[in-house]
C-alpha cells in the first residue's frame, strides 16, 4: 500500500488525512503501516473495503450505533466508550467471537452459597482467520511499532495492542488472560496534546505488569492460530516467497489460499524493484 499523501473524495466532498508530522513511508506492507499507525493506509483500505461493511463490523464487534459508514471511520474518530472497546477486542482472543460478560461475576451469601452467577453472552462477530491476522498484525505494534514502550517499560509476556491518538490517549491491549483499555483524556472533549504512547501506554504496562502476578492471569500462552492459516517465508522487502538468495527473510501469517506463490524476483541478477518498509 502506497503511504503517500492522498485525496478521497466522498459524497462530494474531499477528505486528507495525514500522517504524524506530515511524513510519509511510501510502499509499506499492512503490518507496518497499522505498527506505525499510518493514517493513509488505513483510510484506503477501509475505501477498497466500503466503509459500509467497516461500520457493519464494527457494530458487530459491538461498538455503538452512531458510527457511520464515512472514510473517517478507519481512523478511530467516532465516540466509543472504554467499555464497549473492551467488548469489541474480546473479538481477537475469542476465535471472532463477541463476548459480553456482566459486571458482577457471583454473588454468594453468608455461607458461601451462590445466589447469582453473571452470565457469559458469545456471538458471532468475524471470521476466525481474520481475528488471527489482525491479533498478529498488533502483536507487531508491540514488537516494533508505536506500541514498542510496553516492551521497553518491562512487560515481556506474549501480548498484543494498539495505541490510539485524537483529542485523548488510548492503548487497547490483551494477553491470552486478560484485556485492559486505558484511556487517558479531558471529560469537555478539550485537546489533550498527548500521544497514548505517551500517556495511556505507560498505565496499560503497569496495570498488566501488576495483573498477570495474581494466580488467575499467571498462565499466559502464545496466541493460537485458527484452522485455515497458514505461514510462509517471505522476503521482508517484496513479500514474495523467499529464496536462497534474499538478504532478511521473514515468516508471516495469511489465510490460506491468499499466501503468495511466485518466488522472489527482487534479489536475482539484473532484477529491479521497489522497496517495500517492513518492521
Amino acid at each position: 500500500m502506497e503511504d503517500e499523501p492522498t485525496t478521497f473524495v466522498f459524497n462530494g466532498k474531499n477528505y486528507e488525512p495525514a500522517d504524524h508530522f506530515n511524513e510519509y513511508s511510501g510502499p509499506v506492507t499492512l503490518r507496518f503501516a497499522l505498527a506505525h499507525s499510518l493514517n493513509v493506509p488505513a483510510v484506503k483500505v477501509a475505501e477498497m473495503v466500503g466503509y459500509d461493511k467497516v461500520a457493519r463490523v464494527a457494530r458487530a464487534a459491538g461498538l455503538n450505533v452512531d458510527i457511520r459508514p464515512t472514510p473517517s471511520i478507519a481512523l478511530g474518530t467516532y465516540e466509543v466508550t472504554p467499555l464497549e472497546m473492551a467488548d469489541a477486542y474480546t473479538v481477537f482472543v475469542n476465535s471472532g467471537n463477541l463476548v459480553k460478560t456482566s459486571f458482577i461475576k457471583t454473588i454468594r451469601d453468608p455461607q458461601s452459597a451462590s445466589v447469582f452467577e453473571g452470565s457469559t453472552q458469545r456471538k458471532p462477530a468475524i471470521d476466525a482467520r481474520v481475528a488471527y491476522l489482525i491479533e498478529s498484525m498488533m502483536e507487531e505494534v508491540l514488537r516494533s511499532g508505536t506500541g514498542w514502550g510496553v516492551r521497553s517499560r518491562g512487560f515481556l509476556l506474549p501480548a498484543a495492542g494498539k495505541t490510539g491518538t485524537s483529542r485523548d490517549g488510548w492503548f487497547a491491549g490483551f494477553t491470552s488472560k486478560l484485556i485492559c483499555i486505558v484511556w487517558v483524556g479531558f471529560d469537555d472533549n478539550r485537546d489533550f496534546r498527548l500521544a497514548g504512547a505517551d500517556s495511556a501506554l505507560p498505565i496499560w504496562t503497569e496495570f498488566m505488569k501488576r495483573a498477570h502476578q495474581h494466580r488467575d492471569y499467571s498462565n499466559v500462552h502464545e496466541f493460537e492460530a485458527p484452522a485455515g492459516i497458514v505461514s510462509a517465508e517471505i522476503d521482508a522487502e517484496t513479500g514474495e516467497l523467499a529464496t536462497a538468495r534474499c538478504p532478511k527473510v521473514r515468516r508471516e501469517v495469511f489465510i490460506a489460499g491468499t499466501e503468495p506463490t511466485e518466488a522472489c524476483r527482487a534479489h536475482q541478477e539484473h532484477g529491479n524493484y521497489v522497496p517495500v518498509k517492513v518492521p
